[in-house]
């Protein structure tokens, strides 16, 4: 099998024949397969559903003379700042203990900066003539959706394989009308790259010229790996803190999928003025977050080395799955060169880069052949691929069973399309 771009005419049409024929008898089998979202699988779930007996009196529902059940503790239990401090290398007064989703949390903190402006800002950012955001893509589309929803010019940063491209982030932020970019500093959402470590302090070190400049640092999966140890991470905060800048970052995590996502507990982490700062705010608008399910988290997860062999049991679930997608990709697609793809360890995604314009083509047959994938575009900020070529898979949720079928309609999809841009030239 080789490269389609060194096939002749009459060889293309036949690939083309037996290709399309192929893809007519999966859709003839009525497949029902959806692979939109990185969602933990029925195994996963099951792996961690004794989360919800682990209260079963009135006595357990009391923490450092704290009961949970009643009024207050805004910024969480002091058992769950603790735990989550160990898990992301800060300390416990810097973390701030919310609801199931992180996101909440992260549009939360755009909201505040819109409305009533962040600790060091001039003015709230609503009423500035233009508010601009760095947007590392392919990245979160949910990040984007956030600061899109506000109004903010989001600008497209290129990603390498260290992380963002760091020359145009310190060039840009010389713009005092950048307030902030948006991180997922390992395993990124969707490529899977971890930062490396020279990324991480040259973000740290920033100087931008807008005193309120934020890095939003979504470290959704500081402890999703799936192959291999454990990959330890440095502390933004701490970093941040050492290069003068202790109020530049605000850190994200949740148990979404370590424990259950619609049921888990999300993370705010952030410099002691920070903190001080937002709960004057936050106080308004909540009491506090559910304080039961913070203490069903701490007796289940325990500490972080507990964390960890737990997270090896969701990797013994996972790590078939990423196989199964990697494996297809290297036999079917490797050989024909019309794509290149990131291999991870960790996180929930596998990103791939088709030959330019095959992107949406490859997911409109692949959604008329009964599989739902993730958007074209989705990564990019607006919902625009400039090249039309990013496509994430998300292999957690199908049975590896159904996640073999899933897998042959993708590649059958992604070798019609670029045989149909073949034939048009």
């Amino acid at each position: 099998m080789n490269a389609y771009a060194t096939r002749t005419a009459a060889q293309l049409q036949t690939e083309y024949e037996q290709v399309k024929a192929h893809f007519e008898d999966l859709k003839a089998r009525g497949l029902k397969l959806n692979m939109a979202r990185g969602k933990p699988g029925k195994e996963q779930l099951d792996l961690v559903s004794d989360i919800l007996t682990v209260l079963q009196t009135p006595e357990d529902c009391v923490s450092d003379g704290i009961d949970v059940r009643n009024y207050g503790e805004l910024t969480g239990i002091p058992a769950a700042k603790k735990l989550f401090a160990e898990l992301l290398g800060c300390k416990p007064e810097e973390i701030f203990v919310g609801g199931n989703a992180s996101l909440t949390l992260m549009y939360d903190t755009i909201s505040k900066a819109y409305t009533h402006g962040l600790l060091h800002s001039p003015t709230p950012w609503a009423k500035l003539d233009k508010v601009k955001f760095l947007c590392p893509c392919p990245g979160y589309d949910r990040h984007f959706k956030i600061t899109e929803s506000f109004g903010a010019e989001m600008i497209n940063i290129p990603m390498t394989p260290t992380g963002p491209d760091m020359d145009l982030v310190e060039e840009l932020v010389q713009d005092p009308a950048v307030k902030g970019i948006w991180c997922v500093p390992k395993y990124s959402n969707p490529d899977g790259i971890v930062y490396s470590p020279e990324t991480v302090h040259r973000m740290a070190n920033l100087k931008p010229a807008a005193p309120d400049f934020i890095i939003m640092w979504d470290n959704a999966y500081c402890v999703h790996e799936f192959e291999g140890e454990f990959q330890p991470f440095e502390d933004i905060l701490t970093l941040c803190r050492e290069a003068s800048s202790p109020d530049m970052v605000f850190e994200y995590a949740s148990t979404s999928k370590i424990t259950l996502p619609g049921a888990g507990v999300s993370v705010m982490a952030a410099s002691v003025d920070n903190q001080k700062y937002m709960e004057r705010l936050l106080g308004i608008q909540m009491i506090s977050a559910d304080k039961v399910n913070q203490l069903r988290h701490v007796k289940y997860l325990q500490n972080k080395a507990h964390t960890l062999e737990l997270m090896q049991r969701h990797a013994q679930v996972l790590r078939p799955k990423f196989q199964c997608v990697l494996r297809w990709l290297e036999q079917e697609i490797a050989p024909l060169e019309i794509a290149s793809w990131q291999r991870p360890k960790g996180g929930y995604f596998v990103s791939v880069n088709t030959a330019p314009g095959l992107a949406k083509r490859t997911l409109a047959l692949c959604k008329e052949a009964g599989v739902v994938m993730t958007g074209a575009g989705a990564t990019f900020p607006y919902g625009r691929d400039p090249q039309d070529s990013n496509i994430r898979i998300a292999p957690s949720l199908p049975p590896v069973a159904e996640l073999e079928m899933a897998m042959d309609v993708f590649c059958t999809c992604l070798k019609l399309a670029a045989l149909e841009m073949q034939n048009a030239k």
